[in-house]
């Protein structure tokens, strides 16, 4: 049976069932749907073949070339979608719901499957629905404070105590300042990281508050969606103020076990910022391993850079928790007790 679902349907009721993806491997590397898997129905190439032909000659001719491509691989099909669905049951989609879905699903229902579901309109609705989560009206709560205050591990309390929570940096795979990449496994792309997003925000309660750290517009070179962005800086502002030297006790912590090299690299990328007696100094220290002093220095400069951004916040919207020091768990339960 052969049936086509609008992406509606799909989350409502057959978000459990694998998804394959046909589209080429290119494609699918930019974005897809979190969870679904690529058995393309052409490569790279040969989806760049097939359509330069279909532009540049005729349909039919196109049609011939794809047919071509796709006959050796016909069982390779069939049996890489068994892997995966072998009950018989699958969703499937290319870029909006066009042939290459619509010939790959004929192809597993006349090889058996028993239930195959095309989403109308593909990938592209898929983009559609996922944006569009981004500007509707909700209510933010954010967790600011200077470098080094450790709100990611608040986060991770805050989630623990049952609040709706979304590390965006955690999605992002970056921790947002020029050090932010060393230790991290790569970015996805900006199309992704919307993908993922949307993955958890469509899961909750909207009619309840969203806990996002504060960030900027670019965390690392993955952005956040323009409408969620804006809607963070009219959200409500806790702002952890916890004293510089502990903050930069913490960022030893974190980052003193790092290779020097990526470091010193990371200081070099901020050091117009820092200025060239502050750049240098950080260098010295941290080639006699002195890491307090580089973390005291480079954070001189964020905490100015933190300190501009929260004075263009409305200040009715702002409040300030004074912290000891970076403790997760006492700095959670002032927090606590601020919201309540």
């Amino acid at each position: 049976m052969l049936t086509e679902i609008s992406i509606e349907s799909y989350y409502k009721d057959y978000h459990h069932l694998p998804v394959i993806d046909v589209r080429s491997p290119g494609e699918f590397n930019k974005g897809h749907m979190p969870g679904a898997v690529n058995i393309p129905l052409f490569s790279d190439a040969e989806r760049a073949h097939v359509g330069t032909v279909y532009k540049q000659r005729c349909k039919d001719e196109a049609y011939k070339i794809g047919y071509d491509y796709v006959t050796p691989k016909l069982q390779w099909f069939v049996d890489e979608v068994n892997k995966r669905a072998p009950h018989g049951r699958v969703v499937v989609h290319c870029w909006r719901g066009g042939m290459r879905s619509r010939a790959f699903a004929q192809h597993l229902v006349d090889n058996g499957f028993t239930e195959v579901y095309i989403i109308a309109g593909g990938y592209k609705s898929f983009r559609r629905q996922a944006l569009a989560t981004f500007s509707m009206p909700y209510k933010l709560y954010i967790l600011s404070g200077y470098t080094g205050s450790g709100k990611t591990h608040i986060l991770e309390l805050i989630k623990s105590a049952g609040h709706q929570v979304i590390d965006l940096e955690g999605l992002a795979r970056h921790k947002g300042s020029a050090f932010g990449a060393i230790g991290m496994n790569g970015q996805p792309t900006t199309e992704q990281f919307e993908n993922d997003l949307f993955e958890q925000w469509r899961q909750f309660d909207l009619s309840k508050p969203v806990w996002l750290e504060d960030e900027s517009q670019n965390i690392g070179h993955v952005s956040i969606p323009i409408n969620l962005y804006f809607r963070m800086k009219e959200g409500l502002v806790f702002f952890l103020d916890v004293p510089r030297e502990e903050r930069a006790k913490l960022l030893v912590e974190e980052y003193a076990c790092i290779d020097s090299v990526l470091l010193e690299m990371a200081i070099h990328r901020i050091s117009k910022r820092l200025g060239g007696l502050a750049t240098q100094q950080a260098l010295e220290s941290l080639a006699t391993g002195n890491y307090l002093d580089v973390a005291l220095i480079t954070l001189h400069y964020y905490d100015k850079s933190y300190y501009k951004g929260l004075l263009k916040r409305p200040q009715e919207l702002v409040k300030i928790i004074k912290a000891d020091n970076t403790g997760a768990k006492t700095n959670f339960e002032l927090l606590m007790k601020e919201l309540n």
